[in-house]
Formats: structure tokens, sequence, C-alpha cells
């Protein structure tokens, strides 16, 4: 069974790029305004042998109360609920936002694997500005640029290492019956 991969933040913070860039495809439209994406959307990709599916959702505030943005929060819980690994994507340039704080609160009461993504990093230091993000009590902080590609490859081998591992397994397994 293909891993899937649930790419959450709040609006603008290159979720729909980095699907893009996972997916090897453009099927996620892009532009630089927020509110675009609103449901969720699938797509295939693979690191190595290893497949897995990826779902871009739309800005996501928890505690939208209604309208439009309650309606993108509930495809975003629906992602996270299908998710077997949650990518929380923030933005690295502008820094940690309330709604930052409000989407880990959410996801850290969940209890699924969470990795938290700093996007738009392309030539900063790692730790010097990605610092604060350790606030969000998430662990580890991956530096990546989804617009250019940096810091994906690190990133896919945590995030689908278990899989990896699990897959291999399987195949001996397979190989010895």
């Amino acid at each position: 069974m293909k891993p899937v991969l649930a790419l959450v933040g709040r609006p603008n913070v290159g979720k729909s790029t980095l699907f893009n860039r996972l997916t090897k495809t453009r099927d996620a439209i892009v532009a630089d305004f927020a509110g675009l994406t609103r449901d969720r959307h699938y797509g295939n990709g693979h690191h190595g042998k290893i497949e897995f599916i990826v779902v871009d959702t739309g800005g996501f505030e928890p505690d939208a109360a209604d309208g439009v943005v309650r309606e993108m929060g509930k495809q975003t819980r629906q992602a996270v609920a299908e998710a077997d690994v949650v990518v929380f994507v923030v933005d690295g340039r502008e820094g940690l936002s309330a709604q930052d704080h409000d989407i880990a609160k959410f996801l850290r009461r969940l209890g699924k694997t969470c990795v938290l993504v700093a996007n738009k990093a392309e030539g900063m230091k790692d730790g010097v500005r990605l610092g604060e993000f350790f606030e969000l009590g998430l662990g580890e902080v991956h530096a990546i640029s989804a617009a250019h590609g940096q810091g994906l490859k690190p990133l896919l081998d945590q995030v689908l290492g278990p899989f990896a591992e699990a897959q291999l397994e399987q195949e001996a397994q397979d190989e010895a019956n």
C-alpha cells in the first residue's frame, strides 16, 4: 500500500508548489494570492523505489466558524485523517504566525506522524531564522525550497524511510514464501 502524505499549512506557504514538485506535475494551480486551493487534490509521487500519494490542501484555519474557510478546514481535516504522514508547511521567510501555532496545536492533539517543513528557505542558513519554528513543538525543522527543489531529498528520505524499510521486509518475506 502506498503511504499518503498530506500537505497542511496556512494560505500561501507553498503547499501547491510542493505538491507539483513531489508529483513532478503542474496539476496544482499556483498563484501569489491566498485561497486558490479549496478542495483536497491527490497526486502520485515516487522517491527511489517508494511510491506515495500526496494530498494538497487549502489554507487551514482550524478554528474557522463559517463560510468557505470552514469548508476548506473540513477538507484539510479529511486529508489529515487519511494521511500516514502530515507534512506541516510553514513560510521560512515570513516566520511564525499565530495561525501556525493554531495548526500545530491541532496537529499535536491528533498524535499522527507530523513533519515540519519551512518552505521558501532558499539561501537561508539553517537555524538562523528557522529556530523560531521549534516553538511549535513538532521537532526538527526541515528547510526546503519547493520552487527550486532544494532540501527535498533529505526530507523524503526521513518521511518515507520507515515505509521503505517495511517494503523491503515485505519483499523479502514474499521471496521466502
